[in-house]
C-alpha cells in the first residue's frame, strides 16, 4: 500500500472509531437530578468529561451554576465524585460489567434556573487518545 492510500485508510478508521463516543448536551432544572447510564464491559477503559455551559459568555460562571456529579456502577461502587463544580472529568477501568450511571444534581435555587451541561462519555476503543497515535509523517503499528 503506498503512503497516501495508507494515510487515507488510517484516517478513515480513526474517524469511524472517534464517532463511537457518546457526546450530548442536556438541560437540568435546579433541585433536580439527571442520570445517564452506559453499559460497560468488564475491564473496559472509560473516560468522561462534563461542563456547565456559561449563559453569560465573557463573564465568570455564576455560583448558582454548579453541579454535584457521581459516577457509580450497578453494584453501587463509586468511581467519581465531585461537589459544587462547573466542570470535571473522570477515567477508570470498569471492574465489573454492567450499567454505569453518571448522575448530575443541580442545587436548589430560588428563583428556579436551568443549567445546560455538555457531557462526553467514551468507553472501550473510543476511550483511546487517537490523536497521540496518528502523528505527522509516521504511523505506528496499532494492536486492538
Amino acid at each position: 500500500m503506498d503512503a497516501p492510500a495508507g494515510y487515507f485508510v488510517i484516517l478513515t478508521i480513526l474517524g469511524v472509531l472517534a464517532s463511537a463516543s457518546e457526546s450530548l448536551r442536556f438541560d437540568i432544572q435546579s433541585s433536580h437530578t439527571k442520570c445517564i447510564a452506559e453499559d460497560i464491559k468488564s475491564n473496559s477503559m472509560t473516560v468522561g468529561k462534563y461542563s456547565v455551559v456559561n449563559p453569560n459568555e465573557g463573564q465568570a460562571l455564576p455560583d448558582s451554576h454548579k453541579l454535584t456529579v457521581r459516577v457509580t456502577s450497578s453494584y453501587g461502587n463509586s468511581y467519581h465524585t465531585a461537589d459544587h463544580v462547573e466542570s470535571g472529568q473522570f477515567a477508570f477501568t470498569a471492574a465489573e460489567a454492567g450499567d454505569y450511571m453518571a448522575c448530575f444534581y443541580a442545587a436548589d435555587h430560588n428563583p428556579a434556573i436551568t443549567l445546560t451541561v455538555d457531557f462526553e462519555w467514551r468507553t472501550g476503543v473510543a476511550a483511546k487518545d487517537w490523536s497521540s497515535i496518528a502523528k505527522k509523517g509516521s504511523v505506528e503499528v496499532l494492536f486492538l
